[in-house]
């Protein structure tokens, strides 16, 4: 269900705006009123949803308000949306605002529970909050699945730097190719150290290895099998018709931002993910810096690591095909359109003899805006198969 969006209805209609600033184990609550007066603190609750249930209750009843003027917000945090969500249940109109987005003073050096949550319900009130957008609960459920594959992922680097830096300060060297392959592996299994400490020592490590692996594939599997019940399995299988997307690519760049409809230009899905260049203008001067790596991290990182694919040459592998296999023709074009094009950018780029992570990143915005494409076609789509359906139905 989506949330209701206060900014949506005009703010005369609104009778009282109310504030949460939360934590785990209280809740400061901050109301302000129409008109010019200023903010206060409410109360202080508890940090469960019905604590806040029977706080706003209390309160609604003390200025004999109804739930449809009341307007209510609280910033996003590691408290998640469960309260977002609850409180759109019991029909509040309630927004999670974005914490970066806050209006700041420069001179306001203040910062409390009370100073907080009256901040927040003036600005609630005169209008200047940005609200994130709160996922369905089984899109979020999917979105900590692949979160907890990066965690596995990393988890498996970090025991693999550990294991080289104990061989590196013994003085064994692997003479092999590569590392991490099979050959590998069975080296570091027959290999002997004089002392016995230091063999139980590179036993450990093999075995933390091995269990992280894993635990890799095992959350793999389970992300596979979640897609097949997954309502955004088109949007996925879609997605995968690109290259450099493979299943946990593709399902974490559809579940990590979110529904894709509600950036109306390319350029915003850009700046939500932080690929954009911060500037920094004044005058007849114009500076521009680095990318803003503002948004969400685990999104972006996903999309620059499927962009570094496209510096070679474009083709139509028969991976990519067999991926490709029931796709439209529209999606296929797409992908084709994207190959030629970020292919040609990257090469065009590196012949510049820029720095390779800026080229990278350079193809990730772009990367971006074709995935906004085919999002919007997908739902198009989907769109006219329902319609069909209906019409077929009906005959």
């Amino acid at each position: 269900m989506k949330l209701t969006n206060p900014t949506e209805h005009t703010m005369n209609d609104m009778k009282l705006y109310v504030a949460l600033d939360v934590h785990k184990d209280s809740i400061q609550c901050g109301i302000a009123h129409p008109g010019r007066s200023k903010p206060e603190v409410y109360a202080k609750w508890g940090g469960s949803n019905l604590c806040v249930e029977r706080g706003l209750c209390k309160l609604l009843k003390k200025h004999d308000l109804t739930k449809d003027e009341v307007a209510i917000c609280y910033e996003a945090g590691p408290t998640g949306f469960v309260l977002a969500r609850r409180l759109h249940q019991l029909k509040y109109h309630c927004i999670v605002i974005a914490p970066s987005k806050i209006p700041q003073k420069s001179g306001d050096r203040v910062k409390t529970d009370r100073s907080d949550c009256r901040k927040l319900a003036g600005y609630l009130r005169s209008g200047e909050l940005t609200s994130v957008h709160i996922p369905p609960c089984h899109d979020e459920a999917v979105r900590d699945l692949g979160r907890a594959r990066t965690d596995a992922s990393e988890a498996r680097t970090k025991c693999k730097q550990q294991l080289s830096m104990f061989l590196l300060r013994n003085g064994v060297r692997y003479s092999g190719k590569s590392r991490w392959t099979q050959g590998h592996m069975n080296y570091l299994r027959k290999y002997k150290f004089n002392d016995p400490s230091q063999q139980i020592v590179l036993e450990e490590y093999i075995i933390a290895i091995s269990a992280a692996e894993e635990r890799v594939k095992r959350l793999e599997m389970h992300m596979e099998n979640q897609l097949e019940d997954w309502d955004k399995k088109p949007y996925v299988k879609a997605l995968m018709a690109l290259r450099g997307f493979k299943v946990v690519a593709a399902m974490t760049i559809v579940s990590e931002p979110g529904d894709l409809s509600r950036f109306p230009h390319p350029r915003q899905l850009m700046g939500f993910l932080g690929l954009v260049s911060s500037e920094e203008s004044s005058g007849a001067k114009r500076r521009q810096g680095s990318i803003t790596k503002c948004g969400n991290g685990h999104a972006r990182w996903m999309l620059v690591e499927s962009a570094s694919h496209y510096q070679y040459e474009a083709k139509v592998t028969e991976t990519l095909s067999r991926r490709q296999a029931g796709q439209s023709r529209e999606v296929k074009i797409i992908s084709w359109r994207a190959q030629n094009r970020l292919c040609y950018r990257f090469r065009q780029l590196a012949c510049r003899r820029l720095n390779r992570n800026k080229v990278v990143v350079a193809i990730a915005r772009e990367l971006s805006a074709f995935i906004w494409e085919l999002h919007h076609q997908v739902a198009k789509e989907i769109t006219l198969n329902n319609e069909s359906c209906r019409s077929s139905a009906a005959q």
